[in-house]
């Protein structure tokens, strides 16, 4: 009988090209469906609450699958820590119920994006943060993002996402996700099964400040390609001067890409967790 696992991972995206598996190209979900294949035989494709791109981290990444191997959960646990490449570690796997979804049941989710201020980035850092020690105006930045926070169309700071492009050019009609909170789809866009609809639902947009970085943590309800390096691109044109604070909600009603600013860099975003 085959059991339906929840999987929490962590890892350092710099070296894969993002989470969705594609043929002669490292990914998390690829490497993570062949470490699964040599301990068990099975031929399982990880279900994961998102895609993360290129580059991107995750503290608190969500997988799901269903398994027939009677392998005990702490033991596949131990075995899949010691065979999989030491940027992906699995923190927990537990046993869920049949109708448990990572994608399709989650209800919001949290994402932080590093930005290093210090003049010289530490080596060690420089995989983990964006490096920007130019002089920024951080107060502004903290306004203009308060206008993020609430229901509203996030169409400008939506990148294209290709197969969800090509689903549509092909005729594909999407399934309806589950509702979310507040009544509206959850499903993330890196989902494409995800319907037109770009509205989405951001809970809280909150920045910290520590001796030499930088840090937004946001949380929603669901997030589009690219949306949260959008909004840190975007958000750092007004610290610049570039934009001003009221900016922000003018880009908004714009409900176009182009009258946003530039997406950050990927290697400062992480996924920190996913809540069901």
């Amino acid at each position: 009988m085959s059991r339906n696992l929840k999987l929490t991972l962590a890892y350092d995206g710099t070296d894969f090209n993002g989470w969705q598996i594609q043929p002669g190209q490292p990914t998390i979900q690829g490497t993570l469906a062949e470490c699964l294949r040599r301990i068990t035989g099975e031929e399982v494709l990880p279900q994961g609450s998102g895609r993360t791109d290129a580059g991107v981290h995750a503290l608190g990444q969500v997988a799901s699958f269903a398994l027939e191997s009677p392998i005990p959960e702490s033991g596949l646990m131990t075995a899949l820590n010691d065979t999989l490449p030491q940027s992906i570690r699995v923190l927990s796997i537990v046993q869920v119920d049949a109708g448990f979804h990572a994608r399709h049941s989650a209800k919001a989710k949290t994402y932080q994006y590093r930005i290093f201020r210090g003049d010289v980035c530490p080596p060690f850092l420089a995989r983990y943060a964006f490096h920007d020690p130019y002089p920024m105006n951080e107060e502004a930045i903290i306004r203009a993002t308060e206008s993020l926070v609430g229901m509203h169309d996030f169409t400008s700071f939506a990148a294209s996402d290709p197969d969800r492009s090509a689903r549509i050019a092909a005729g594909q009609a999407p399934t309806q996700p589950k509702e979310g909170w507040m009544g509206h789809p959850q499903a993330d866009a890196d989902d494409t099964a995800t319907p037109p609809s770009n509205v989405r639902t951001i809970h809280s947009a909150l920045w910290a400040r520590t001796k030499e970085e930088l840090s937004l943590t946001v949380r929603g309800d669901g997030f589009l390609h690219h949306m949260v390096r959008n909004l840190v691109g975007t958000l750092l044109q007004v610290g610049k001067g570039s934009l001003r604070v009221d900016d922000i909600a003018h880009i908004l009603e714009c409900r176009d890409r182009s009258a946003a600013g530039p997406t950050a860099a990927a290697r400062g975003l992480y996924l920190v967790s996913v809540e069901y």
